[in-house]
């Protein structure tokens, strides 16, 4: 099976441009492994409108209310109208930027990579508790009574992932099943795609899918939530920590704009707010925008796309 056949081209085709390789369009003279602001002042963008979208994992009618007391802050910051973008997949919100129609936005941790290097997504921010800690696990869940009991019991099964642009949602399990447990897709178990980790999460806990690789984050969100019930899940798979979400702007924002949504991620009050009533609900808890760099906090994330061979195409 082909590593992204179901994504779309400009999202992520992986075709022909070695992992990392960043489109030609963008330059990185630094060497901090994201776009530069283009040198010339003609090519900075200054909307009246900042589009900003959260990565596309649950419900973004949820989110959209989640999210507001941000967005409120990150207007008040920049002193622009901003509007939230629910969108439905991490293709679509890759290809929005790309084409210039999302400024500001949240990418999971396997888009961001992608998103850096054929969207010139720049991020600068993410989630992490009061005292820095942060992150996530990816899990190899089941349901209780599946017959499955360690990893290699998935052998003939079916085996839910998300979309190929996640990290803990086919990446980094792909790379597990094939390297650790000699599992090969399509040969030794059938791969089925459900499109967010909350679909994975309710396939299993329904009893859907036989078994599924999920952010263990969007779980015990979900958990907060009622939404799924602690004892409808069981983990057979808890991998290291991997970094969570990232949160920053198109590389050719004006820099003055772009400092001030920089600004608006370390200067919002997380205090009593939507955002912290919904992210506090995972392990460690989310409790405030912690400063981080591509280079450095996504290398894990690039080791994992190297070792499967992944390469870009931007068109």
């Amino acid at each position: 099976m082909k590593a992204l056949r179901f994504l779309t081209v400009a999202a992520a085709a992986l075709l022909g441009m070695h992992a990392h390789a960043m489109d030609p369009r963008f330059t990185d003279a630094n060497g901090d492994m994201v776009a530069d602001a283009p040198k010339d002042a003609k090519q900075w963008i200054d909307p009246a409108t900042l589009v900003f979208a959260y990565t596309p994992v649950e419900d973004p009618a949820v989110y959209a209310k989640v999210w507001q007391e941000f967005i409120d802050h990150l207007a008040k910051t920049t002193g622009k109208r901003v509007q939230f973008f629910p969108v439905q997949s991490n293709a679509a919100q890759i290809e929005a930027m790309r084409a210039g129609r999302l400024h500001v936005a949240g990418f999971n941790t396997g888009s961001n990579p992608i998103a850096v290097n054929c969207a010139g997504f720049v991020p600068v921010a993410m989630m992490a508790s009061k005292d820095n800690r942060f992150g996530y696990e990816m899990e190899i869940i089941t349901f209780p009574g599946s017959g499955i009991e360690k990893v290699e019991d998935i052998k003939g099964k079916r085996m839910a992932f998300t979309s190929e642009t996640s990290n803990s949602g086919y990446k980094a399990p792909s790379a597990l099943l094939s390297k650790q447990f000699n599992l090969e897709a399509g040969k030794d178990y059938t791969p089925v795609f459900s499109g967010k980790h909350d679909n994975s999460i309710l396939g299993v806990a329904n009893k859907d899918y036989p078994a599924a690789a999920i952010a263990n984050s969007v779980k015990q969100r979900m958990e907060g939530r009622g939404t799924v019930k602690p004892d409808q899940t069981k983990v057979i798979y808890k991998s290291e920590t991997f970094p969570t979400t990232g949160y920053g702007y198109v590389y050719n924002l004006k820099p003055e704009l772009a400092a001030k949504v920089k600004e608006a991620f370390f200067t919002f009050n997380w205090e009593g707010t939507a955002l912290a009533k919904e992210f506090n609900k995972t392990s460690p808890p989310q409790e405030k925008f912690m400063p981080i760099t591509f280079k450095e906090n996504w290398k894990v994330v690039r080791d994992i796309d190297s070792a499967m061979n992944v390469k870009y195409t931007c068109k």
